[in-house]
C-alpha cells in the first residue's frame, strides 16, 4: 500500500481565534489582527474569511483596507494562539501518533495516516473529515485539508485544489495532479516555487508545470544547479521525502539569527544601540545552547524603499561566545555597512557556522581568565532569565528611550503575547 498524507490548515488562524473569543462567526465578521500602534503601515497578521471574501488581501497593511469598510481590530495575542494550537495538536494525537505528525507552522501540519486507515476502517477522506470536525467541536476553529500520496501532493491539494471544493478538502495522486494541475497558472501558487523562481523560469518560456516537465533538463540544471531536481520531481508530482526522513533530519550547518522591524524610523546612533541589544540577546542564546561561532553577518533595511538594504559578514580565526568580542565585531561591521544618510527601519544579525562549545578557540592575545569569567557571568544571566524572565536583568542601555529590548522581551515572535 502506498503512502497517504494529510496536510491540515487552520483557516485564517489568528483571526478565527479572535472571532471565537468574541463569540462571532469568522465567515460573517470583519476582523483584522494587527497592532495599530505601529502606524497605518503595520501589516495585518491575519484577516477574517469574511474580509477575504469581499476582496481584502491577506497580510495586507492597515492603510490598504478601504476606509468605508467597518471592521474590528484585534491586537495580536500570541500566547492565546499558541494555546489554541496546542489544543489542536492534542486533537491530532487522539488519532495519530506524534511520530507521524509534522507541525509545519503554528497553523499547519502534515499527518502520515497510512497505517491508521486500516486501523479505523476509514478512507483517507473520512478520517480527514473526522479530525477536522473534532478540531471544530473542540476549539471552534475551521480547518481545510489536502490529501495526497506524498507530502508535496498533500500540500498542493491544500493550497490550490481544496479552495475550489465545497468541503474544502481535496485529494491528489500523481495522475490527478498531471491531469488537473499541469497547466495551472501562476507557477508561484505551487509549494516551494516563489516569484523569483517563476521569473527565472519565464526566461525559458516556462509558464506551468507541464513546461517544466517537458523542457530539456540540462537547461534547468544550468539555471538552478542541484535544486533543479526538486523542480523536475514536483513537475511530475513526485516527492521522495517521507515523514520518517523529516523526523530523522539533522542539519549539518547550524546558525542563529535575530531580525527586528523597528517601530519607527531610526537614526544611525539609535539603530546602533538596538543592534547591540540584539547581539547581547543572541549571545545569551549561544551560551544557553552551549555553542560558539566564528562567522557573523549583518543586514540593514532602510525607511526609504528606493534605497537597497546593505550588509556585511565576517569570519574570525577563533570560535567564541564572548559577548564583548562579538559585540565589538558587530559594531565594526555596522560602521562599515550602514549608510548614515538614510533612516533605518530593520536590522538583522546572524551567527553562522555555529558548533558545540567544546570547539571554542582563542587567539594568542586573549586573556583566558577574563574570557572564563565572562563565560560564567553569561551562564549566570541565562539562569536568572530562565527563572525570572527576560527582563529580570537589564543594562543601562536597555533603559534608554530608543532601546527596544524591554518591550520585545514581552513579545512572542515579535508580536504582543497577551
Amino acid at each position: 500500500m502506498g503512502k497517504i498524507y494529510l496536510c491540515i490548515d487552520l483557516k485564517t488562524f489568528y483571526a478565527s481565534v479572535e472571532c471565537v473569543e468574541r463569540n462571532k462567526d469568522p465567515f460573517q465578521t470583519a476582523l483584522v489582527v494587527a497592532d495599530p500602534s505601529r502606524g497605518k503601515g503595520a501589516i495585518c497578521l491575519a484577516i477574517s474569511p469574511y474580509l477575504k471574501k469581499i476582496g481584502i488581501k491577506n497580510r495586507c497593511r492597515i492603510y490598504e483596507i478601504p476606509e468605508d469598510i467597518p471592521y474590528i481590530t484585534a491586537l495580536p495575542r500570541m500566547k492565546l494562539y499558541m494555546k489554541y494550537a496546542a489544543d489542536i495538536y492534542a486533537v491530532y494525537l487522539k488519532y495519530i501518533a506524534k511520530e507521524d505528525i509534522h507541525v509545519y507552522s503554528i497553523d499547519e501540519a502534515f499527518l502520515d495516516v497510512t497505517p491508521y486507515l486500516e486501523l479505523y476502517k476509514m478512507s483517507s477522506r473520512e478520517l480527514c473529515e473526522k479530525i477536522i470536525q473534532d478540531i471544530y467541536e473542540t476549539t471552534g476553529i475551521c480547518a481545510t485539508a489536502g490529501i495526497g500520496t506524498n507530502l508535496y501532493l498533500a500540500k498542493v491539494a491544500l493550497d490550490i485544489t481544496a479552495k475550489h471544493t465545497k468541503e474544502h478538502i481535496a485529494y491528489l495522486d500523481e495522475e490527478l495532479y498531471r491531469k488537473s494541475l499541469w497547466h495551472h497558472k501562476p507557477l508561484h501558487d505551487f509549494w516551494q516555487v516563489g516569484r523569483g523562481i517563476e521569473s527565472r523560469l519565464a526566461k525559458y518560456g516556462i509558464e506551468d508545470m507541464y513546461d517544466i516537465a517537458h523542457i530539456d533538463e540540462r537547461l534547468l540544471y544550468k539555471e538552478f544547479g542541484v535544486n533543479a531536481e526538486y523542480l523536475i520531481d514536483h513537475a511530475y508530482g513526485r516527492e521522495p521525502t517521507t515523514m520518517q526522513d523529516i523526523k530523522q533530519y539533522r542539519s549539518a550547518h547550524t546558525s542563529l539569527s535575530s531580525n527586528q522591524i523597528l517601530f519607527e524610523d531610526y537614526a544611525y546612533e539609535d539603530a546602533l544601540l538596538v543592534m547591540k541589544e540584539m547581539v547581547e540577546m543572541l549571545v545569551l542564546e549561544l551560551t544557553e545552547k552551549h555553542l560558539v561561532t566564528n562567522h557573523i553577518s549583518l543586514r540593514i533595511g532602510y525607511s526609504d524603499d528606493s534605497y537597497p538594504s546593505t550588509g556585511k559578514s565576517r569570519k574570525f580565526s577563533l570560535r567564541t561566545a564572548s559577548c564583548t568580542y562579538l559585540t565589538d565585531a558587530f559594531v565594526t561591521l555596522f560602521k562599515e555597512a550602514v549608510n548614515k544618510h538614510y533612516l533605518i527601519r530593520s536590522i538583522g544579525i546572524g551567527f553562522q557556522d555555529v558548533v558545540d562549545e567544546c570547539r571554542e578557540s582563542y587567539t594568542l592575545f586573549d586573556d583566558i581568565e577574563e574570557r572564563e569569567e565572562e563565560k560564567k557571568l553569561q551562564n549566570t544571566l541565562v539562569e536568572i532569565k530562565q527563572k525570572y524572565g527576560k527582563n529580570a536583568v537589564l543594562k543601562g542601555m536597555n533603559l534608554l528611550d530608543k532601546a527596544t529590548a524591554r518591550k520585545r522581551n514581552a513579545l512572542v515572535g515579535g508580536h504582543n503575547a497577551e
